[in-house]
This record gives C-alpha cells, sequence and structure tokens, in this order.
C-alpha cells in the first residue's frame, strides 16, 4: 500500500527524489535502520505528522543498512538512528535523532522551514 507523499529512496536515487525534489517542497528525510527500536517507532509519528501536512512537505525514507545507503549517512555525518533531516532549497535546515512525539516533529518542521505556509 502507497502513502501518499512518503517515498522511499537510495544512494542511486537521493540527488532526484530528495535534493533536487526539495526546491519544490521541504523533504522530511528518515535516516533509520531495521534493527534499530526507535527507529521503529518514529516512523509512524513521521508518517502521521506528513500526512497533516497534505503534501507541503514530503517524508523521504533511507534504510542505511540496504546497499550504499550509508553513504548518505555519511554525507550528512549522522552519527545515531534515527536521524532526521529537513532538506530545503538542497540545504539542510535541521535535523535531530531518537524518537519523539508527534508535536516535537511539528514544532521542529515549523521551526526549521524557510516559509511557513
Amino acid at each position: 500500500m502507497t502513502k501518499p507523499h512518503i517515498y522511499t529512496a537510495s544512494l542511486e536515487t537521493f540527488e532526484e527524489m530528495v535534493i533536487q525534489a526539495s526546491y519544490e517542497r521541504p523533504i522530511l528525510v528518515d535516516l533509520w535502520a531495521e534493527w534499530c527500536p526507535p527507529c521503529l517507532v518514529i516512523g509512524p509519528v513521521l508518517e502521521r505528522v506528513i500526512s497533516d501536512y497534505a503534501g507541503a512537505i514530503a517524508l523521504v525514507k533511507i534504510e542505511v543498512d540496504d546497499g550504499d545507503n550509508m553513504k548518505i549517512a555519511g554525507r550528512y555525518r549522522a552519527r545515531g538512528f534515527p536521524t532526521i533531516l529537513l532538506i530545503e532549497d538542497a540545504e539542510e535546515r535541521g535535523r535531530f535523532t531518537s524518537a519523539r512525539p508527534v508535536h516535537f516533529v511539528r514544532e521542529f518542521i515549523e521551526q526549521h522551514r524557510k516559509l511557513v505556509s
């Protein structure tokens, strides 16, 4: 089942799905791993928040242990998982790590977005 505005990317698709797409709307990037309990907790929280934005923001999930995806984590110097990045106009606007509640994620997005709609 496909969820609107929620995508899975890899090293091969990162440039298009995150960097280029971030010129159209902010992209929340979830760098996660299947073995990471906080990653499994934050996943549904991020999906709920993204659905509330109804397309104004997209969520791109990147499983860091899949293929060469750890290179993306290295590029952004992620030191733990999950690491959540907000990318807008190809620039990192903010980040946080670990599982957080819905209200924290909403406040994080509003605080770090360049253009609040």
